[in-house]
């Protein structure tokens, strides 16, 4: 058995301590393999199968360490605050989102529905970029792509269509629906995750490499679907 294969790390690919450790080890020049769940499920079934409740896991010479909290322990590394430990969160993606939306609203006849399409459309872009990542981080948090994987490639578009629609007055019917239901099933996702869950992850809303926080932003950008949608159905 090589170095690498004695030293290996099991971690969600989002997940901000996971990445934390994986630092650590390269800055401690070790070789190691990177194993990075496929899925929930494959994360679900390596906690049963050694009897931990969280992720990621290290181990080195084939010794379980633990977590990054002991892997810092590990190497005599000072943890007094988690928070410190913390990958920086940041809302400047969201922002600049938003922000260039409203602008460029603002210089059409339609502004309310001109910043959803162009809102929408820019989200669904970065999403695209890198489809696999996004999809990564978003069926760690939402309940449809948990049950049906193909549903997180389909978001994006689901999106993207959606802001399409919202730019073209004759498709709003159609859009008012797109934008009903991946609103209503997205807000409930995000609700679970961050306040009854309560767990600790990052928004896929901008791109699945995203430092953006799982929260407010999130829940609000399905919430503003959600209320468009039946606002062009319904009034």
């Amino acid at each position: 058995m090589n170095q690498q294969e004695s030293n290996q790390i099991f971690r969600r690919n989002d997940c901000p301590w996971g990445k934390k450790a994986v630092k650590l080890l390269r800055e401690k020049d070790i070789d190691f393999k990177d194993h990075i769940f496929a899925s929930t499920t494959d994360e679900d079934a390596f906690k049963e199968k050694w009897d931990v409740e969280t992720t990621p896991q290290i181990f080195l010479n084939n010794e379980r360490i633990g977590g990054y909290t002991e892997l810092a322990d590990y190497f005599d590394i000072d943890t007094d605050d988690q928070n410190e430990n913390r990958e920086e969160t940041s809302y400047i993606p969201v922002i600049a989102v938003f922000g260039i939306a409203l602008l460029m609203a603002l210089s059409t006849d339609t502004i309310m529905f001109s910043f959803m399409g162009y809102a929408l459309c820019l989200l669904a872009c970065l999403k695209l970029m890198d489809i696999n990542s996004f999809v990564s981080g978003f069926k760690n948090y939402d309940l449809i792509t948990q049950r049906l994987p193909f549903y997180g490639k389909v978001y994006p578009f689901a999106e993207l269509i959606a802001g399409l629609g919202f730019l073209t007055p004759q498709y709003l019917h159609i859009t008012g629906w797109v934008s009903l239901f991946v609103g209503i099933a997205g807000g409930i996702s995000v609700f679970k995750a961050v306040y009854i869950d309560k767990t600790d992850l990052n928004c896929a809303c901008v791109g699945g490499n995203s430092n953006v926080p799982l929260g407010t932003v999130s829940f609000t950008e399905n919430a503003m679907m959600a209320i468009m949608g039946a606002w062009v159905l319904f009034v």
